[in-house]
């Protein structure tokens, strides 16, 4: 019991100095507070995909309506927890997550994301095959304007292939560092803060609508 209750101790007091940290190295002069934060990370989490489904993990674009079909319904497909869906459905929240102006449409000869069912009038999820190189973010500076918000991230991958450590590269797939398998995330992101000009960064535009974070555009830095 007293191993658990320091174990909980540790774990309370990391998640206390990442909050402090993220709150400070963003800092007040934006107004940007913890919820601004989670609910971006949160936000991009949503949109942001796999590298060797889509090609890019989240693209560029000016307009999300002229962002790449593929992404758009992978990124639907993410965000769906039934395995049957409803032409509703996917509309439904394509909506929620790209906001009331998306006007792109699902179309049912479009295999690549979902499989129509005919007989049933039903959509089903694809499968997606993953290889073991994970596609994360790290977000290096938040300006917040009224209620719009712009968000620069540098992107990076995490090597799992090796059993006794992971490999951080760029999305380029070259290697920038390692770290033991058992080391935390927050080395990880160190390891790529000291190398920031070595990886690629992206500034996101985000609108707050109906209390929902919209992407509206993503730039390449």
């Amino acid at each position: 019991m007293r191993k658990m209750l320091i174990i909980i101790v540790i774990l309370a007091i990391i998640l206390i100095t990442m909050v402090i940290y993220k709150s400070t190295a963003f800092g007040s002069k934006n107004n940007i507070n913890i919820g601004d934060i989670q609910n971006i990370e949160e936000s991009i989490s949503k949109i942001y995909l796999w590298k060797e489904v889509t090609k890019n993990a989240l693209p560029e674009f000016q307009d999300v309506n002229e962002a790449d079909d593929l992404w758009i319904w992978e990124v639907v497909k993410k965000n769906i927890e039934k395995f049957e869906i409803s032409y509703d459905d996917i509309k439904e929240i394509s909506k929620e997550i790209f906001g009331e102006s998306f006007n792109k449409e699902y179309s049912k000869n479009d295999s690549t994301s979902f499989l129509y069912n005919e007989e049933k009038n039903i959509f089903v999820p694809t499968e997606i095959s993953l290889d073991q190189m994970e596609d994360n973010f790290l977000i290096s500076n938040i300006e917040k304007k009224e209620n719009e918000y712009e968000v620069e991230i540098i992107e990076f991958l995490e090597d799992y292939s090796n059993s006794e450590k992971v490999i951080i590269r760029n999305i380029n797939e070259e290697e920038i560092g390692q770290v033991s398998i058992n080391d935390s995330e927050t080395k990880i992101q160190e390891i790529v803060k000291e190398n920031e000009t070595r990886f690629d960064r992206k500034k996101l535009y985000f609108n707050l609508e109906s209390d929902r974070l919209i992407i509206k555009k993503v730039e390449k830095i």
